[in-house]
């Protein structure tokens, strides 16, 4: 009897203390679903508090307002750092970069390449966040990758328990049995078919047609490529200035000995004090201030039913680049000597080749030097670069036979060409100019006496 009440005393605490443990367990699951529900709620706020922000066309310049997006430094999905670039826009003079406003990633493109963009236009959307050098999409890319590989993986284990009655057994062929026709022939197959109407018909067509033509020797293909803009406006000021000034070349020569030898005498010296190569380009541009002062009119321009006077020089440098001839000026180039000159040269020629000028590099300029004899040009007329009235084009040096003091001498010659508006220079004028240069390169010395 005592036996039976202590096993239902046990049997009834087992019963409530399995009660108690699936009730703990049912307050634990609740307390995690309600744990899980505010988690989500908090990643659904956190997820709107980070809006994507709009990002659109800049400012450019006063005289800009369209472009062209020439390319996307980023994609969706890929994390930016504050000021990274995120595209290029191509314009009439410069080259304009898009950056990041803030670190983030980007989630939308707004435009495609080559379209053209007009100032305050929609152009990305990006997210606030983190930014980081990886995209955000190579984690899938990486899973993406894995997974053909464990498929394969999966398909080399699975082959060779393929059930053999899966397998195709391969038989010999059975000889074929004797026709009656055979048979009747006494076992001798019989000698082929013979041919039909229809089979003759076709062997009379194939014979019939006619060999391809031999295919003519080299290639006619054509590719069209659009113009950039840079371009297309370079075009634009050439042919203008073409129309629009009266333009005149006058040429002349210059003995390059003494310039050489200055040169060469103390080129190795500048380049260990002052970090720059000694070229004949200050020389020039030294030469050319000198004489603008001498000759005002070369540095003046024709702006409405007036003339304008400069007591300043702003030499432009044409610079070849790969998107084509650009310009940059040196300010002030009057009060300059040769060190100062070729370290603003070298300078602007490393942002234009960078693509890194601005439009105030070349904004200006009202006399122009181009160098065409690097490129091994002997003559050649420039085109003026409006508004200017003059341009001075420099040539390849050659030796050339030359009379000096009734002697027949070979020295090295440079063919100069000065190219001037005749609404503004008279012929005297810009012969004069171009005899003072010369006078000025084949004695250095001589631009050291030149008044200031």
């Amino acid at each position: 009897m005592l036996s039976k009440q202590v096993i239902a005393a046990a049997r009834s605490r087992a019963f409530f203390a399995g009660r108690q443990g699936q009730r703990a367990a049912v307050t634990l699951s609740k307390g995690w679903s309600m744990a899980d529900s505010q988690m989500k709620r908090a990643q659904f706020h956190s997820s709107h508090l980070l809006q994507a922000e709009t990002v659109k066309v800049p400012q450019m310049a006063e005289s800009i307002s369209e472009g062209t997006l020439r390319s996307w430094s980023k994609q969706v999905g890929d994390s930016v750092e504050v000021d990274e670039e995120v595209a290029t826009i191509e314009t009439d003079k410069i080259d304009v970069t898009v950056n990041a406003p803030t670190a983030g990633k980007i989630v939308e493109l707004l435009a495609k390449e080559d379209d053209t963009v007009v100032v305050g236009q929609d152009l990305f959307r990006i997210e606030a966040g983190e930014g980081g050098a990886t995209s955000s999409t190579s984690p899938q890319k990486q899973e993406t990758a894995e997974e053909p590989k464990e498929l394969s993986g999966e398909n080399k284990t699975k082959d060779p328990e393929e059930p053999k009655d899966q397998q195709v057994e391969k038989k010999t062929p059975e000889p074929p049995s004797p026709s009656s026709a055979d048979k009747k022939s006494g076992g001798i197959p019989p000698e082929g078919p013979k041919e039909t109407k229809k089979d003759l018909k076709k062997e009379d067509k194939s014979q019939s047609k006619p060999s391809p033509a031999p295919k003519a020797p080299g290639s006619r293909n054509e590719t069209r490529v659009k113009m950039n803009r840079m371009r297309l406006r370079i075009a634009e000021r050439l042919k203008e200035s073409q129309n629009a000034a009266a333009s005149l070349t006058t040429f002349n020569e210059i003995d390059m000995s003494s310039l050489m030898d200055l040169r060469k005498k103390y080129k190795d010296e500048v380049l260990k004090e002052h970090d720059v190569k000694l070229g004949f380009m200050s020389a020039f541009a030294r030469a050319c201030t000198l004489a603008l002062k001498e000759i005002p009119a070369a540095n003046a321009s024709i702006e409405g039913d007036e003339i304008v006077y400069r007591d300043y020089v702003d030499l432009s440098v044409a610079v070849a680049t790969p998107k084509g001839l650009v310009t940059p000026v040196v300010r002030n180039a009057e009060g300059m000597g040769f060190i100062e000159i070729e370290k603003e040269i070298a300078a602007l020629g490393k942002k234009a080749r960078d693509g890194k000028l601005t439009l105030e590099d070349m904004s200006g300029g009202s006399f122009t030097i181009s160098n065409g004899g690097v490129f091994g040009s002997l003559y050649g007329t420039p085109i003026i670069n409006l508004p200017q009235a003059a341009v001075l084009g420099m040539h390849a040096i050659k030796e050339k036979p030359v009379v000096v003091n009734g002697q027949i001498v070979i020295r090295p010659i440079m063919v100069v060409a000065l190219t001037y508006d005749h609404r503004l220079l008279d012929g005297r004028e810009a012969v004069t100019f171009l005899v003072k240069v010369r006078d000025y390169i084949e004695d250095p010395r001589k631009m050291l006496l030149a008044p200031n």
